[in-house]
């Protein structure tokens, strides 16, 4: 009723392929590298690095070329640390943008590269950069701009003209609603609202 050493050995050798098996694929389901891959580090300084994180994508061109490996508070700045794989190449002159995928999509870095024919080391920063732009603060700017007046119309530019004492089509408030040449027989007749 007992197995012998010979079917043990063979139960015991799948079941160790069996869970090397499941650990490649948890690591590449992961996308966590079994063998570090080879690359260099770049690294950008950015305003407002605001929904980018680890492990998000770099690209140049719509072609991803590396990941965010740390982004850190320096000098009152975001600092981002990205991974760039080897052979990919990025002058000094490239500019480095928080971009989002679709409207509400991720974050990714897009790197857009320069006329340099001088490129970055090991561990050199991309100098010139665009920050994240955040939907929440456009809104609040807008909604700001309009309630202070500054939308440049409605009720609030209706006040104003009756205030500066014109009109759109440049007649004053002395000459609406006066026939035509009343006052000025130069000034063009206009229809009261």
């Amino acid at each position: 009723m007992y197995a012998s050493r010979s079917t043990q050995f063979i139960v015991g050798i799948f079941a160790i392929l069996g869970i090397a098996a499941l650990i490649i694929l948890a690591l590449s389901l992961g996308k966590i590298p079994i063998l570090p891959q080879p690359g260099y580090t770049l690294y950008a300084n950015f305003d407002n690095s605001s929904g980018l994180k680890p492990g998000d994508a770099v690209d140049i061109a719509g072609v991803k070329v590396g990941k965010v490996t740390s982004i850190n508070y320096e000098n009152f700045r975001s600092h981002v640390a990205m991974f760039i794989d080897q052979g990919v190449e990025v002058d000094k002159d490239a500019i480095a943008g928080i971009k989002t995928e679709g409207l509400l999509g991720n974050r990714f870095v897009s790197i857009a590269l320069g006329p340099s024919d001088k490129m970055l080391a090991n561990h050199d920063t991309i100098v010139q950069t665009e920050s994240s732009f955040i939907l929440e603060d456009a809104i609040g700017q807008l909604i700001n701009n309009i309630g202070s007046g500054g939308g440049g119309g409605g009720k609030d530019a209706d006040k104003t003209e009756k205030a500066s004492g014109s009109c759109p089509c440049g007649a004053q408030s002395d000459q609406i609603g006066q026939p035509p040449g009343a006052s000025n027989p130069s000034a063009v007749p206009h229809k009261a609202r």
